[in-house]
C-alpha cells in the first residue's frame, strides 16, 4: 500500500492537517477555558477567605484539568499517530507482508 496517486497523497495531506487543525482548536480551548474557570474560581475563593495555599491544595481546583485533560491527550494520540500496540506503519507493513506470501505462493 506504499504507492498511491497524486490525488489520494493530496487528500491523505489535507486530511491530516484538517486533524492538526482540530487537535490545536482543541487543545487553545482546553487551556482557554480552563486558565478562565481556574482564575475566576481562584478569585472568587480568595474573596470568600481562602488562602491561595488552600485553593491550591483543594484537588477540586484540577478536576476539569485531569479529565479534560485525558481527552486531549487521547486526541493527540489519535492525531500524532502513537499507537502503543502496533506502530505507526504496522498496517502497511502487515498488508506488505500478506501481499509478499501471496506471491510466493
Amino acid at each position: 500500500m506504499g504507492s498511491f496517486n497524486q490525488e489520494e497523497k493530496l487528500y491523505r495531506a489535507k486530511k491530516k492537517v484538517e486533524e492538526l487543525k482540530k487537535f490545536y482548536v482543541h487543545l487553545g480551548v482546553y487551556l482557554a477555558v480552563n486558565l478562565f474557570i481556574t482564575i475566576r474560581s481562584l478569585y472568587f475563593d480568595v474573596q470568600n477567605g481562602f488562602s491561595v495555599s488552600e485553593i491550591l491544595t483543594d484537588l477540586n481546583t484540577y478536576w476539569l484539568w485531569i479529565f479534560w485533560g485525558l481527552g486531549v491527550v487521547f486526541h493527540a494520540f489519535k492525531v500524532f499517530g502513537f499507537n502503543l500496540l502496533f506502530g505507526n506503519d504496522w498496517e502497511d507493513r502487515k498488508i506488505n507482508e500478506f501481499m509478499d506470501n501471496n506471491k510466493n505462493n
